[in-house]
């Protein structure tokens, strides 16, 4: 009789561990964090992509269920954030250059939905919070990559808008190139587009026909024009190399990897508040590093690179961040 009596009892125990693995189940489901982004412009396109990889991994690993608008107009921009809180997501991830006021209107509406969102302005009680690419310091060791390389003294640099968050990256850059190269001249230009490669292309050749052999390519066309005139190039948030073989020295990446995470992690564990996420981006947090293709750059600029980068990541070597507006040398 006993035997019965025992197997009935490890049914018993089996069902309850049983029981107890699809509630842990259900609890972490429960825990997965519903997360929305809002962007004006196609995920394809540099400075988006970089966001949308980020959540697209997080995903993958279980950690947020991610839906997402692309192509949002400014004018459209406030309806996609109160649909996304109002179906109940947790965290609102998007920018909102050139639409802060409304933004911010739609976030205090809604004090329940973690906001995370790339702004020059600073966060907003209770729950919006601010990021930003600030990869001005391998943007800094890519300007020692170009000064070293300039045999005019002539860098083009072609940017977007005269931004803070273009600003630092452009002056970073020229403070690098003028590390290796005290002669280096700089031609200025922004497009005042996102997204307009035939206009930057057409400014990098004015640039080139004025006698700059590098260029710093921040828009997408640059390099394009680097490639039909021979000269050399600098990437921007993404490598490119891979698509101008030859041509890219080196380029400044952007890894949003341990801003959202960070973010996702606060929401997940009720801990969210609104925060400036910007020291995210640093090297320092993983946020930004150098890519260089050593068959095109000597050996000795290779170390005097390697050796500021590792300054900067042990703290040795600080870079103050400049916003202010750069301009042509000439």
């Amino acid at each position: 009789m006993r035997l019965p009596r025992l197997l009935s009892r490890r049914g018993v125990i089996a069902g309850a561990t049983m029981f107890g693995l699809m509630m842990t189940s259900a609890a972490a489901m429960a825990e997965v964090v519903k997360v929305a982004g809002i962007f004006t412009l196609p995920v394809e396109q540099q400075w988006i992509s970089r966001i949308h990889i980020a959540l697209n991994a997080a995903e993958e690993r279980g950690d947020i269920e991610y839906v997402y608008s692309e192509n949002v107009s400014n004018t459209d921009y406030e309806r996609v954030m109160r649909e996304y809180a109002e179906s109940g997501v947790d965290l609102i991830v998007g920018e909102v250059f050139g639409l802060e006021r409304a933004a911010r209107k739609v976030a205090a509406v809604y004090p329940d939905t973690a906001f995370l969102m790339g702004s020059s302005f600073p966060p907003q009680e209770p729950n919006f919070s601010v990021f930003d690419n600030f990869i001005h310091e391998p943007a800094y060791l890519s300007g020692m990559v170009a000064g070293a390389a300039s045999d005019s003294n002539v860098i083009g640099m072609v940017g977007g808008y005269a931004i803070p968050e273009v600003n630092r990256l452009m002056n970073a850059f020229m403070e690098g190139a003028r590390e290796t190269n005290p002669e280096v001249t700089f031609l200025v230009n922004f497009i005042d587009s996102w997204y307009d490669p035939p206009k930057a292309k057409e400014s990098a050749f004015a640039m080139m026909d004025a006698g700059a052999d590098v260029m710093y390519a921040e828009r997408f066309g640059v390099s394009d024009a680097a490639v039909e005139r021979g000269a050399k190039a600098i990437g921007n948030v993404i490598d490119t190399s891979g698509e101008y073989p030859g041509t890219i020295l080196a380029s400044a990446l952007w890894h949003m990897g341990p801003t959202v995470d960070t973010a996702i992690a606060a929401v997940a564990d009720g801990s969210y508040a609104a925060d400036d996420y910007g020291q995210y981006s640093y090297m320092a947090y993983g946020g930004g590093s150098l890519a260089l293709d050593e068959s095109l750059i000597p050996a000795d600029v290779v170390a005097a690179v390697k050796a500021r980068e590792a300054a900067i990541m042990d703290g040795s070597y600080t870079l103050t961040v400049n916003d202010e507006a750069p301009v042509s040398d000439n």
